[in-house]
């Protein structure tokens, strides 16, 4: 199973802002309310969790990931560096 990022948001144009700030180029999503990335490696989660939270007062979006089948974890201030530590305890390669 691959691991998932979820993002959401009610503002038009916040994902455009933060993902392509994140990625560095215009992803031309303007008026997507929400946006899904798989990835084969779930340790490449930390990187976007980490950037999600350092910005996190700058953009109205909320972070959602999912490791195993049907379970999702809403990330916030408060867990973040708690799920970065599971996924290198978890995922040590």
């Amino acid at each position: 199973m691959n691991a998932t990022v979820n993002l959401f948001s009610e503002k038009k144009g916040e994902l455009n802002k933060f993902l392509s700030s994140f990625y560095n180029t215009n992803l031309n999503i303007e008026n997507r309310l929400n946006w899904e990335k798989k990835y084969a490696n779930p340790i490449e989660l930390a990187e976007i969790i980490g950037i999600f939270i350092d910005n996190i007062e700058k953009y109205f979006i909320s972070m959602w990931i999912s490791l195993d089948k049907n379970t999702y974890i809403k990330v916030t201030d408060i867990n973040a560096d708690n799920i970065i530590k599971y996924l290198y305890e978890r995922y040590p390669y």
